[in-house]
């Protein structure tokens, strides 16, 4: 497999290979691609967590071997941290992968990189259950990031980017698109029904879905829209607690957990 891998904070997936050309996902740092096609500088990849292809600037992304291929379930675990490569520090955003691998640095290319995390920073999907004082930590970090269409970092996220990044936290992989996201899981026929954790769909005039949240406890949906932000929901959908405005119209619930 012709792989490369993100070293920088985060960078845009196009759905053409041009600056101009809308972004429709995002690599985050430490993130693996499969290299698929070579254009101009652009590079078109799928990224290795969920399969989602887009263009990419070839100079973004560093080519890797084989032995430089690792997983992990591990995640900073706090708003920002530092890495350094080739000696110079960058910041990390929340819930970006980390390899805590010996030796003390990787390398990648010609690029060394040393984490500098301790265990008090790191987010071990394998150790953290999914239940509500770990749901609250990680929605309380991601609180107010600005919407973002593509985005899926604390610096800029969407709807469908922000419940996959908390699922991962959970070691639950989820598709990027919210349409996507409406094929996995099982269904719960009311809102009733649904308990903590579980995702609510919504839709458009023409029936397509267009929005995913969470279902928090008490009538409450967690969700990116303008912000992320928690609203209330009803049986036919989501009500901004702001304003009393009615904004996304229910179309299913899934559950996962």
């Amino acid at each position: 497999m012709n792989t490369a891998i993100n070293l920088l904070s985060v960078v845009p997936m196009r759905k053409e290979p041009s600056h101009r050309s809308e972004m429709v996902s995002q690599l985050l740092f430490g993130e693996y691609a499969e290299i698929l096609e070579e254009q101009d500088q652009f590079l078109k990849v799928k990224c290795l967590y969920d399969d989602y292809e887009g263009w990419v600037q070839a100079n973004q992304l560093t080519r890797v071997i084989e032995e430089q291929f690792f997983s992990t379930n591990q995640y900073i675990g706090v708003h920002y941290e530092k890495v350094f490569l080739n000696h110079r520090p960058i910041n990390l955003p929340f819930a970006v992968p980390v390899y805590q691998i010996e030796p003390e640095y990787l390398q990648f290319g010609n690029t060394q990189v040393r984490y500098n995390v301790s265990g008090d920073v790191i987010w071990n999907a394998e150790q953290k259950p999914f239940n509500k004082n770990n749901l609250d930590y990680i929605i309380n970090l991601f609180l107010d990031t600005p919407y973002l269409w593509g985005g899926k970092s604390m610096y800029g996220i969407d709807c469908s980017g922000f419940v996959q990044q908390v699922f991962k936290l959970f070691g639950i992989r989820l598709l990027r698109d919210a349409y996507l996201q409406a094929e996995q899981g099982s269904l719960v026929e009311t809102l009733e029904e649904t308990k903590l954790g579980d995702l609510a769909f919504f839709h458009n005039e023409k029936g397509r879905v267009i929005h995913v949240g969470i279902i928090l406890e008490g009538h409450q949906i967690v969700h990116a829209s303008g912000k992320v932000r928690i609203d209330t929901i009803d049986e036919k959908g989501i009500v901004n607690k702001e304003t009393g405005e009615r904004t996304h119209q229910l179309h299913s619930m899934k559950r996962y957990f």
